[in-house]
């Protein structure tokens, strides 16, 4: 059984206990042993030892120290630390100096960028920490949330931090934003009363948890879970407890250098053995093999990469998305499964007002701007006067213009704000004009909210809330005539018709009434909740950002399926679906409850059909991410809350929102800076043409590398002396190889870059027909570099000369058909030299290298080289040419069969 199964598992079998919210508070003081004046000095102290202190568990730091040396288990680090001990052993500092050099880049670079990840759980901790107001021994103290224990009783007002989870005693127009916990994007309302039947965290309207912040009104709860046994706590183990995935390119890099590192090993050995047998000098052999090695190992490929992989994270950060994690950014353009919540990413983040009617008129804000001279306009007005007034939401700094004005309150009250403000209705003047005398605030039991405001002549009574609650209390319908006349059956219905329409939109449907009363009256009694004039109805939602569907649909085309998670009801999320052009029946869609009961068996066989999931708790998250992962998809997950964390840290690519909590951010792989899920399609191209780079790269330092190898070891089979020596082989990859691939780290996307599939998780770096290529290249490499060295060697006699142009021929000749390597499906003649201005930058300083490694004398001393004249220039160069067209030849012939 899997921990996330276990978790679940022991849950359940705990849930007699953990129902607090339907518990009467007699029944809760029985079983926490506490009572109404709170608990004494003496029996804190206690339960303090019993249950230890109100905190989240907390992970042991990886050390400096031993992060730095992680940066050296890698295959081929083993190989290339080898041959530098192998190297001082037989007293070559040169080569040494070299190789473990290349060696320190790259550890360094690596313990630089891990040094910044992982800090999860410090940032749950963060969240959780705070002071707290208790009544203890029927006395009132502040103290720090971690001393609270299971019994204790908590204030809780506006501003306040829930500190522990608590089943609530008292309220007073208490609303909490549970967002970071649920995903609810709604303030919730909470109750003291009890509640009934198996409800999902977000409807637990009796309680309040831990990380959560008090948003409106006041009031008293008992603690009844505390530390690791919240439903924070719960998210902080999981985070602590799941494991950090390998990226796809980790993976097949790791597999990648074990296979290099073997076959250079290997073919040590057997040049070794071969040295024995033909009687070689001991150290000539050594050296020998220590030249293999490092031909074998493309030294430079693990600086190159790294460049490549910072570059990309650059070019990701111009697309607004900031990759904390260097293999992360090319783990994007694998991305099979995107799942993603729907608040702020998908949507605007921002509830607005989208329609309004009256029983003859209608008008969508999204269609057209509002006039007062719009058919129906003053029933309208008045409508949307109610919403403003009342509304305990207000405009900070109403003297702004619209894009500029600061709107607080809940997010169904700036959205009735701010559409009163758009047609010219000022809250502040309003309230001059008939200031507000009482207050009946809204409640989840009664469904709406009365306001008493004063007149000239008269008082009147304003109300919003449910649409069946305002139509059930009342008699008469406003219609711009005065007096109102009453409401007959049939327009009931209508009205009826008209919200149900509405809700099938995904709006949240608010109606809007009044009742004038008599100027003595200065208070409102739960008598006047009746005899109302109907006025109409509002629809609010979060709409869907202009480009939402649209990238869909690019994300469809890339061939990765896209998910929705949300803390939302079924309706909600399904209408968003229906809206983007994502399946939408009821196959499609499932709810948290249902998702909850399945087995992960039977979850990982149904993830295919599932676009939609609604009302989904933290675990339902991290379920739905790991079905994905057994069935072999690279899934990239989205979240902004602290519910998130450990599904964020599960995926295969964790995304936060910036405008998410810290926890959420320190647990992701990427934050989306302007939070659009937009972002998360430009980021995956850039990820796609990372990966692609990459491969180009290893194509061309593998190419090159056994080149050498086969330079070399033909050299040896010949009876010939070495044709390549250890260091002008370390000098070309490291040097004359290093500077192109880097460069290439600077290639464009190729065209339909994001119409190809995702690569599959087993997909090997190098496919067997790129394996095909770079053998036929390094042959005709090596044949060209030895040849070049016999001829002259035997021409001249001088064997330096013969190795100097073997050495440059071979350097140069990369710098050449690199140009053919940038592009597989297309000939040299069709691509743009000038996209890329870095390669050619790099090639001629590349030449640059070269020169100085012919013509210094220091160079000349390290590598043995000779000053060359015109004429091995030239055929230096024509050889070069002749590698390159041969090259050209290949890819002709071999994409000439692909495309039949």
């Amino acid at each position: 059984m899997s921990l996330l199964s276990q978790t679940i598992y022991q849950a359940k079998q705990k849930k007699d206990h953990q129902k607090w919210y339907i518990l009467t508070q007699e029944e809760i003081f029985k079983k926490l042993e506490s009572n109404k004046d709170g608990l004494i000095d003496e029996e804190i102290k206690r339960r303090q030892k019993k249950y230890g202190l109100n905190k989240l568990p907390e992970a042991r730091p990886e050390s400096k120290l031993s992060l730095f040396f992680k940066q050296f288990k890698s295959s081929l680090v083993y190989v290339l630390v080898g041959a530098t001990v192998i190297c001082v052993f037989l007293g070559d500092y040169i080569n040494a100096g070299v190789i473990f050099l290349a060696v320190l880049i790259n550890v360094i670079l690596g313990f630089y960028q891990e040094n910044k990840a992982h800090n999860s759980l410090l940032a749950l901790k963060k969240a959780a920490t705070n002071y707290c107001k208790v009544l203890r021994g029927g006395h009132e103290k502040q103290i720090i949330s971690f001393e609270l224990v299971p019994g204790d009783l908590v204030f809780v007002t506006a501003g306040d931090k829930i500190p522990a989870d608590l089943r609530i005693l008292k309220v007073n127009n208490l609303k909490i934003n549970e967002a970071p916990l649920t995903g609810e994007a709604n303030e919730i309302e909470k109750t003291n009363r009890p509640l009934a039947g198996d409800l999902v965290l977000a409807d637990q309207s009796n309680m309040a948890f831990m990380g959560t912040q008090v948003t409106q009104g006041n009031g008293l709860g008992i603690v009844v879970a505390h530390g690791k046994d919240t439903a924070l706590g719960k998210i902080a183990k999981l985070v602590a407890d799941t494991a950090d995935l390998m990226t796809p390119l980790q993976r097949k890099l790791a597999v990648f250098a074990k296979k290099l590192s073997f076959f250079a090993i290997g073919i040590c050995l057997i040049i070794f053995a071969l040295g024995v047998l033909l009687k070689y000098d001991a150290e000539q052999i050594f050296l020998t093999a220590v030249a293999i090695s490092v031909a074998i190992i493309p030294e430079g490929l693990l600086v190159v990469m790294t460049v490549i992989l910072a570059f990309g994270m650059q070019k990701i950060l111009k697309e607004n998305a900031l990759v904390k994690q260097l293999l992360a950014a090319e783990t994007l353009g694998s991305t099979t499964v995107i799942c993603t919540d729907k608040t702020g990413t998908i949507t605007d983040g921002e509830m607005r007002m989208v329609e309004v009617a009256t029983l003859d008129y209608n008008f969508n804000f999204f269609e057209g701007g509002f006039k007062k001279e719009t058919e129906g306009g003053s029933e309208l007005i008045e409508l949307l006067k109610i919403g403003v007034l009342c509304n305990n939401g207000y405009i900070e700094n109403p003297g702004a213009g619209m894009e500029h004005q600061i709107v607080r309150g809940s997010p169904t009250e700036k959205a009735l704000l701010m559409a009163g403000a758009n047609v010219g209705l000022d809250k502040n003047k309003l309230v001059k004009e008939e200031p507000r005398l009482d207050e009946a605030p809204f409640d989840s039991a009664w469904k709406f909210m009365m306001t008493l405001h004063k007149r000239d002549k008269e008082n009147v009574i304003y109300a919003k809330g449910a649409p069946e609650v305002v139509l059930k209390l009342s008699k008469y319908i406003y219609n711009g005539e005065k007096p109102e006349r009453e409401l007959t059956n049939l327009e009931r219905e209508k009205i009826t018709q008209t919200y149900e329409e509405m809700s099938k939109k995904g709006l949240r449907v608010l109606a809007g009434g009044y009742k004038r009363v008599g100027s003595e009256t200065k208070s409102l009694k739960e008598t006047d909740a009746n005899g109302f004039a109907f006025v109409g109805l509002t629809g609010i939602k979060d709409p869907l950002r202009t480009e939402a569907k649209q990238t869909i649909e690019e994300v469809r085309l890339a061939g990765i399926k896209t998910v929705i998670i949300t803390g939302d009801h079924e309706l909600t999320a399904r209408m968003v679906a229906k809206e983007l052009g994502l399946p939408a029946e009821p196959k499609n869609i499932m709810n948290g409850e249902r998702l909850s009961k399945l087995k992960e068996s039977d979850l990982k066989e149904m993830v295919p059909e599932i676009s939609i999931y609604a009302r989904v708790a933290p675990e339902d998250k991290l379920k739905i991410v790991k079905a994905w992962q057994d069935k072999g998809e690279v899934v990239a997950m989205t979240g902004d809350g602290i519910n998130d964390a450990p599904a964020l840290k599960k995926a295969n690519i964790g995304i936060a929102v910036n405008s998410g909590t810290d926890v959420a951010k320190e647990t992701a792989d990427i934050i989306l800076l302007d939070n659009n899920f937009s972002t998360i399609i430009k980021a995956v191209k850039e990820g796609r043409v990372i990966y692609d780079n990459i491969k180009k790269v290893v194509f061309y330092f593998l190419s090159d590398g056994l080149a050498e190898v086969i330079t070399v070891s033909a050299g040896i089979l010949l009876g010939w002396p070495l044709p390549l020596l250890a260091s002008q082989i370390i000098w070309i990859n490291l040097i004359d190889d290093t500077f192109p691939g880097m460069a290439m780290a600077r290639e464009p996307a190729e065209e339909n870059i994001m119409k190809q599939r995702p690569r599959k998780l087993d997909e090997p770096i190098l496919s067997k027909e790129s394996k095909i290529l770079i053998g036929a290249i390094s042959l005709l490499s090596a044949a060209g570099t030895l040849f070049f060295f016999q001829f002259f060697w035997k021409q001249t006699g001088d064997i330096n000369l013969g190795r100097t142009v073997g050495f440059t021929f071979l350097a140069i000749s990369t710098l050449v058909y690199i140009f053919s390597a940038r592009n597989f499906h297309k000939p040299i003649w069709q691509t743009n030299p000038l996209n890329n201005k870095t390669l050619l930058m790099a090639v001629v300083i590349g030449f640059g290298m070269q020169f100085f490694a012919v013509y210094n004398g220091f160079a000349q001393r390290i590598f043995q080289t000779v000053a060359l004249g015109m004429a091995e220039w030239l055929a230096i160069l024509l050889g070069c040419i002749l590698l390159t067209a041969m090259v050209e030849l290949i890819k002709m012939i071999y994409y000439h069969e692909e495309n039949k």
